[in-house]
């Protein structure tokens, strides 16, 4: 299998503004595929934004608060439906440009059973513009449950392509060893995980992924700056209290399927990244590790999977 080029978008979204969010994707997409890539990668809720303030802002969790109500339904009216045009308009330029898209995106149920509710959400769209992954995050991580719902198991597979199987998770995912085992089971060559930011300890869970599962992981950050907060958010913070520069730093970097970096963790560059990836290699690691083959113990062990979609 030749070298895969993949892209990794570590460049701002616009924060709470879908629309011009997506014609901007559009934009770095042609430009990542004029450039040679193969794969193009967006980072956790990219499309909508990350509500990062969950973790600055002193009333973030105060009960019927309009201000925070506000955002939250600002976050609902920017997010993704699955079947809506957004997802049309990626699709078309996954298509138009001949690269497999991997983004994060918040998704909004709209309509019919379970209206109402939010999902931190991955979609996996091939080069012939077709959806061939979905994917809900699990379980909100700690305060992400004032703003999302809980997930399934339906997205938990790998995508077989020309690249190798691709698969990919959501942020603390990778501390549940129960969805690494699924994942493993699925046989990834290059696993995409997504953050807010790629910090000590998210890289410590992406290399030990990238080890446990002898393949690639791709680790995206993302760059956001605190002014470009909604203002009746900035309002919020206290005089003595200010808020940093950046509240998401990038930190995007690379794996091999020996735990070691390809691509150092890269902060504060807000631009695309580049890396190759022979995924090749990933063979020569599983004679001494294979967590669902020769270094698994079914016998002793029983494990199964739910991948019924809820909603």
């Amino acid at each position: 299998m030749k070298s895969t080029k993949i892209a990794i978008v570590q460049k701002s979204g616009v924060f709470l503004n879908l629309k011009e969010s997506i014609a901007l994707a559009i934009n770095l997409i042609k430009e990542a595929a004029e450039n040679g890539a193969n794969i193009v990668v967006f980072g956790e809720t990219w499309f909508g934004g990350y509500p990062s303030w969950l973790d600055h802002i002193p009333n973030a969790a105060r009960w019927n608060y309009q201000p925070i109500k506000q955002v939250w339904a600002d976050t609902f009216n920017n997010a993704m439906e699955l079947d809506g045009k957004e997802v049309e308009l990626l699709a078309k330029s996954a298509k138009e440009n001949k690269v497999f898209l991997v983004f994060g995106l918040n998704e909004a149920i709209k309509k019919g059973k379970g209206n109402g509710t939010l999902y931190n959400a991955i979609l996996m769209i091939d080069r012939q513009g077709i959806v061939q992954n979905h994917h809900r995050k699990l379980m909100p991580t700690y305060t992400e449950k004032l703003v999302y719902g809980h997930g399934d198991g339906a997205g938990l597979n790998a995508v077989e392509t020309e690249f190798g199987r691709l698969g990919a998770l959501v942020c603390w995912e990778h501390w549940m060893p129960l969805t690494r085992q699924a994942m493993h089971d699925e046989a990834e060559d290059i696993h995409f995980a997504l953050w807010p930011t790629v910090h000590e300890m998210h890289q410590i869970a992406s290399r030990q992924y990238a080890f446990e599962g002898r393949c690639f992981v791709v680790s995206v950050g993302q760059i956001l700056a605190s002014k470009d907060l909604p203002k009746s958010l900035l309002d919020e913070v206290q005089d003595g209290n200010p808020l940093p520069e950046y509240l998401l730093t990038g930190g995007s970097c690379v794996v091999g399927p020996d735990g070691f970096f390809i691509l150092e963790p890269q902060f504060g560059q807000n631009k695309i990244l580049y890396v190759d990836l022979d995924v090749d290699k990933n063979t020569a690691e599983r004679m001494n590790l294979a967590t669902s083959g020769h270094y698994q113990r079914w016998d002793v062990f029983d494990f199964k999977v739910n991948k019924n979609r809820e909603n």
